[in-house]
């Protein structure tokens, strides 16, 4: 550092100039001031107090000559783990604490989260501590012996895992099982839309669960899915376009109206929010008629396709909602085609708990990465399953940890997490 630069450091450091000057007399670098000792700075011709805060605003750096500092005593705070967090602050059920000592007798290495689980399938079953020792047993060896070498390439393994037995899945888009006319995509397409974080899946879908009245009674769920369908004027009512006089003729459904709750004049209020329909819209005994306001053909067509898509009910995004029942539980539920998780969410009667989207990226902004990265893994294991194969669910949590692990969902590719490798040839090698 040139002798003007160390002047002008020491200067904006508070230091008068005419001191820095002096100090730069026999110091060339700031670590040179920094290393000398209060007795060397007042034998250039300044005070011990003007030397004194010399040091203190460069920081003074220990050495030979100056006598040791002793250092404050920190307290050290042992950052917790997640499990141990869990662990402090889950409420256990006498099964589970039953397990857990069995467990801790035994010496076994269970995650918490295995013994919980196996604490609630055998809850019911009347075990003994003998015969749930057995189980701790046998669950303790095959966890160990499932465990990863140190050092082992996971990253290529779950690669593997995954990337080969997905070349024999199958190309197409299936019906939703047990739905009609629902289509979901399946097979590679989907997992390849897993695994690349697409915002906007190809086959947006959601499946939801109805509690109350609403699971048990089919009108009541169907009013519910009514509810979350987007329904337009074109779903309850017919509309003729007279050029002569230049209207809309809307003759209304009452059946259609009935079994979605409407009445005319709801409609009538809802087409006169659509703007190219305010002010046009009259109600008439038995329907609505929609004037055009200047004598123009192609205005009255665009009055006319404006009136035939407008909303009326129902959530955006949601373009049908198809009623359905469980096989074992004979409870009703609610397919849809279109996906809108944090409106749904807000209706009644719908089970918020259970209710699934297939959108990752929509789980992740409305319930959190945490859910995200459940929500991968469930996708993952429910298409490969889809196809008949069998991929441990370790491979999938690998994949989904490493997409999620820094709070946001990131696609796997060169958009994502590849693309962020620091070599060239790495990145090239991941596609």
């Amino acid at each position: 550092m040139a002798r003007k630069d160390t002047v002008n450091a020491l200067v904006r450091r508070g230091i008068e100039e005419r001191t820095a000057e002096a100090l730069t007399t026999k110091y060339n670098t700031l670590k040179d001031i920094g290393d000398a000792t209060v007795q060397d700075l007042t034998a250039l011709g300044i005070s011990e107090a003007e030397a004194k805060t010399v040091l203190d605003s460069i920081g003074k750096r220990p050495s030979k000559s100056s006598a040791p500092v002793k250092a404050k005593k920190v307290e050290e705070v042992k950052p917790q783990e997640p499990m141990e967090i869990l662990r402090n602050t889950h409420t256990y059920t006498a099964e589970e604490e039953r397990v857990l000592a069995l467990a801790e007798k035994r010496g076994a290495e269970l995650t918490l989260k295995t013994i919980i689980e196996i604490a609630g399938r055998i809850e019911d079953a009347g075990l003994d501590d003998e015969t749930v020792e057995k189980v701790l047993v046998a669950a303790d060896r095959m966890y160990k012996e499932r465990r990863m070498d140190p050092n082992e390439s996971v990253g290529m393994m779950a690669a593997h895992s995954i990337g080969e037995p997905g070349t024999q899945m199958n190309m197409r888009t299936f019906h939703h099982a047990g739905v009609a006319n629902i289509n979901v995509t399946l097979g590679l397409p989907r997992l390849i839309e897993i695994v690349d974080a697409r915002r906007v899946p190809s086959t947006p879908s959601m499946n939801i669960p109805l509690i109350g009245d609403a699971a048990e009674d089919e009108g009541v769920a169907r009013r519910i899915a009514f509810e979350i369908e987007t329904t337009v004027l074109d779903n309850v009512a017919s509309l003729k376009a007279d050029s002569t006089n230049m209207v809309i003729e809307v003759q209304l459904i009452n059946s259609a109206l009935s079994a979605r709750g409407l009445t005319k004049e709801e409609i009538a209020d809802k087409l006169n929010k659509v703007r190219l329909l305010r002010g046009l819209v009259e109600v008439r005994d038995f329907d609505i008629l929609i004037r055009c306001d200047e004598p123009s053909f192609k205005k009255l067509q665009m009055i006319y396709e404006a009136a035939k898509a407008a909303k009326i009910k129902g959530i955006d995004g949601i373009t049908r909602a198809v009623l359905a029942r469980d096989e074992k539980t004979g409870r009703w539920y609610i397919v849809t085609e279109g996906s809108n998780l944090k409106e749904v969410l807000k209706v009644p009667s719908v089970d918020a708990e259970r209710t699934m989207t297939n959108s990752i990226l929509e789980i992740g902004e409305v319930l959190g990465i945490e859910a995200a990265r459940n929500s991968i893994i469930k996708e993952a294991k429910g298409t490969l399953g889809e196809a008949g194969l069998n991929v441990d669910t370790r491979h999938i949590m690998l994949v989904s940890d490493l997409m999620t692990n820094d709070g946001a969902v990131k696609a796997i590719g060169r958009h994502g997490i590849s693309g962020r490798k620091s070599s060239v040839l790495a990145r090239a090698a991941s596609r």
